[in-house]
């Protein structure tokens, strides 16, 4: 059992109090076999008139709040523990069929992963150019081995950078400057492998970042990757950040078909544009110590 605590809090300040529209938080973690929810809070000050909880089309945990009082601040603080156990070397057992690219997902399956099938720029014939350069020209190619070597081609040949500002470049934009953010590097991924004819989608959540692997890159704010549906293994975590490929230091939250329908905390206040002073993220990710780990 590996114990993860993770403290999420989002700051917006304004120059004079102003009244809050609906906001909706997506900051709950999903349970699953690799990570489940020990225990969870959320704490929101101006205390929201009214919130309730629902599950979105994905079937992600949402918070949605709404404000009587206004304020010059707004402030969302999840706190969590989970237990948090992924295996270190991932074995996907990935059906015969599809060991090998090109494959077909087949008729059955093919209806519900159609909407992850379908490209969100599908204008942009560099990002076709650039995940050709991942096939072997012999023509057939090992589909792990095409997923992990993009994966760690962006991670190796792209610089990563901090942008506080919200929204995700267009992956042309990622590929001309080879540089972006997380949730760049995801979206160039997910086109990529989109424009291969592969099932992929958006994930947002957390990352822990162990003395082990010294510091992983986009530590400190929320974290964002991309799965690929494999059959036989099903929805595979990829981290083209930092070159992770199965679940490990990967804490999930949501999961969507395009990054603008998985963005931790939306909503809106009434006011001028200029009475917006800015928006601060903070995420601390600790392995929660046991006593027995003490003894060690």
């Amino acid at each position: 059992m590996t114990l993860l605590s993770v403290r999420h809090e989002t700051v917006y300040r304004y120059a004079r109090p102003v009244q809050f529209g609906e906001h909706r938080m997506l900051v709950r973690p999903r349970d699953s076999m690799e990570q489940t929810l020990e225990s969870f809070g959320l704490a929101v000050r101006p205390h929201p008139a009214s919130m309730r909880w629902i599950h979105d089309v994905f079937g992600n945990g949402i918070a949605i709040a709404t404000f009587e009082e206004p304020g010059e601040e707004l402030r969302f603080v999840a706190s969590m523990v989970l237990d948090h156990t992924p295996e270190l070397t991932p074995a996907f057992e990935i059906e015969a069929r599809a060991k090998s690219y090109p494959f077909d997902y087949g008729d059955v399956d093919a209806i519900d992963l159609a909407p992850t099938l379908r490209r969100q720029f599908p204008d942009e014939t560099e990002v076709d150019a650039w995940a050709q350069r991942f096939l072997d020209p012999r023509g057939v190619t090992s589909t792990g081995h095409l997923l992990a070597t993009m994966t760690v081609g962006i991670k190796e040949s792209f610089n990563y950078l901090r942008r506080p500002d919200p929204g995700t470049q267009r992956p042309s934009m990622t590929l001309a400057t080879r540089a972006g953010t997380c949730r760049d590097f995801a979206l160039l991924m997910i086109e990529a492998v989109r424009s291969l004819g592969l099932a992929a989608r958006f994930v947002t959540g957390y990352l822990y970042s162990p003395a082990r692997d010294g510091n992983h890159r986009g530590g400190g704010a929320t974290h964002a990757w991309c799965q690929v549906y494999l059959p036989g293994a099903g929805w595979v975590e990829f981290d083209p950040t930092n070159g992770i490929i199965g679940t490990r230091d990967l804490i999930r939250v949501g999961v969507a078909r395009e990054p603008r329908q998985a963005i931790p905390i939306a909503g809106t206040f009434i006011g001028k544009k200029e009475d917006y002073l800015g928006m601060s993220v903070e995420v601390i990710v600790e392995r929660v110590v046991s006593p027995q780990d003490s003894m060690g």
